[in-house]
C-alpha cells in the first residue's frame, strides 16, 4: 500500500512562483507535461521591494493559488525563482530588486512566511531548466545552453537535463565590452539597431559561447524569441540554434520542476 501511495505523490502537481522586477506570478504547476493547470495568477512586485513585502506577496498569490480546486496538497513543497544569483539559499546579487536582498537567506525567509518548504532558484535557471526538460531541448544530452535575450542576457547551462546553476554567461567580456550592454534586446532597442545589424551582435556573442563550450544545442529565450525569425537564420554556428518553446510559463514550471527534483517527488 505505501509503495502504492508513494508512486502517486511522484509527479503530482506543485505551485511554482516567479518573482520579477515588475510582477510575481504564480501557477500549478503539471508535473508530467510541464504545463500550468488553470491560469496563472500575478500580482504587482511591491515597491520597494523589500524582503518582507516580496514574502507577503508571495504568501498572497500561494494563497490564491491553495484555495483552487486543483491545488496541491496543503503543505506541499513551493518552488520559487528569484532574480539574482542565489547559493545555498542565499541571495548574492539583487539587480532589478531592493539592495536590502544581498545575504537574505531568502529560503528560510519564505519557508517561515508560508509554513512550509520553499526553495528558491535563479529565474534564468529556472527557466533554462524546463525548457530543457518540456520545451526545446527535450531528450538532448550533453550540454544545452538556453540564453535569455531581454533587460540583460540570462543564461542556465543544463547538461544532460541537470542543471549546472548561477552560469552568469551574459556577463562575458567580449571586444572590452559586458557581452549584455551590447547584444540584448534592450541595448538593441536602445542603440537603434536593425534586425541584421543586432545580428552581428549576436553572432559575435554565440561564436564566443560556443567556442567556449561546445554545446549540443543553443536555445534562445525572453521576449525577442518571438522574432526569432528576424535573427535566427543569419546566424551562422556550427551548434543548432532553436527558439525557445514554454515563452512566460517557463519561470514558473521550472521553479515547481527544480523542487520537485529537490524533494524527489519527480523523476
Amino acid at each position: 500500500m505505501a509503495k502504492k501511495d508513494e508512486k502517486s505523490h511522484k509527479n503530482a502537481p506543485l505551485i511554482g512562483i516567479d518573482i520579477g522586477g515588475t510582477g510575481i506570478k504564480g501557477g500549478i504547476v503539471d508535473l508530467k507535461k510541464g504545463k500550468l493547470l488553470g491560469e496563472r495568477f500575478r500580482v504587482p512586485t511591491p515597491q520597494p521591494a523589500t524582503p518582507e513585502a516580496v514574502a507577503e506577496a508571495v504568501a498572497l498569490v500561494v494563497a490564491e493559488l491553495s484555495a483552487r480546486p486543483e491545488a496541491p496538497e496543503a503543505g506541499s513543497p513551493v518552488g520559487v525563482t528569484f532574480p539574482g544569483i542565489i547559493q545555498h539559499g542565499v541571495v548574492h546579487s539583487a539587480a532589478n530588486v531592493d539592495k536590502s536582498w544581498l545575504d537574505t537567506d531568502i529560503d528560510a525567509l519564505l519557508t517561515k512566511r508560508l509554513g512550509r518548504p520553499v526553495e528558491v532558484i535563479n529565474d534564468a535557471d529556472a527557466a533554462g531548466l524546463a525548457e530543457a526538460r518540456y520545451g526545446a531541448g527535450e531528450g538532448v544530452a550533453g550540454t544545452v545552453l538556453v540564453i535569455t535575450l531581454g533587460t540583460g542576457i540570462g543564461s542556465a547551462f543544463i547538461f544532460d537535463g541537470k542543471l549546472v546553476p548561477n552560469a552568469e554567461l551574459g556577463h562575458l567580456e567580449i571586444d572590452g565590452h559586458d557581452a549584455e550592454s551590447k547584444a540584448s534586446a534592450v541595448a538593441r532597442e536602445r542603440d537603434g539597431l536593425s534586425w541584421d545589424e543586432y545580428s552581428v551582435l549576436l553572432q559575435r556573442y554565440f561564436s564566443h559561447v560556443e567556442f567556449l563550450f561546445s554545446p549540443e544545442l543553443f536555445i534562445v529565450g525572453g521576449g525577442i524569441s518571438k522574432r526569432a525569425d528576424e535573427y535566427l537564420p543569419n546566424l551562422k554556428l556550427r551548434t543548432p540554434i532553436v527558439p525557445a518553446v514554454l515563452r512566460n510559463e517557463a519561470g514558473i514550471v521550472g521553479a515547481a520542476l527544480e523542487i520537485a527534483l529537490q524533494h524527489k517527488l519527480a523523476k
